[in-house]
């Protein structure tokens, strides 16, 4: 499992566009990268944190985030997700599981559905450097928000060096 401190691996992945979208497309433009992980389109837990992040973005924008959320789910129903939830954020396809597996991420078993992701939220600083992590083995819980929004405010006012 990748850790904080680290360089987060790279990976290739579909958008809802069916457009191959690698890591390094959203590092290096001066702002923190948020990437959650989650388990399955359309579930209750998975809706309620996508749509709280959908309602977050002013904040996260404002904190200069790019936000970016992936499970296994195939792009098209993702698209449907995205689409029927109005999220404002990259949805990402990890149909093929490199991601998780890649990031120790994967939920073996849940209700018998196999290599889920697990729920989890990642902060990284435009280099890709890993500034943090939560990583969730129970899939009903959902992530630290404020806690997440307060480390993305801050990197962003630590770079700008304001008082924000």
């Amino acid at each position: 499992m990748v850790d904080v401190g680290e360089k987060a691996p790279d990976f290739e992945l579909l958008d809802t566009d069916l457009k191959v979208r690698r890591l390094g497309d959203f590092l290096g433009k001066g702002r923190p990268v948020v990437i959650l992980t989650f388990p399955a389109a359309f579930s209750p837990v998975c809706t309620k944190e996508l749509c709280t992040i959908r309602d977050n973005m002013s904040l996260l924008n404002k904190a200069n985030a790019e936000v970016i959320a992936i499970s296994v789910d195939q792009p098209w129903a993702l698209k449907a997700f995205k689409e029927a939830n109005k999220l404002n954020f990259t949805l990402l396809s990890d149909f093929n599981r490199q991601f998780i597996e890649k990031y120790g991420l994967v939920l073996e078993d849940l209700l018998g559905l196999k290599k889920l992701a697990k729920r989890a939220a990642f902060i990284l600083d435009e280099q890709g450097i890993i500034k943090y992590k939560w990583v969730s083995d129970d899939p009903r819980n959902e992530p630290p928000y404020k806690e997440i929004l307060n480390i993305v405010t801050a990197m962003s006012v630590g770079k700008s060096g304001g008082c924000g």
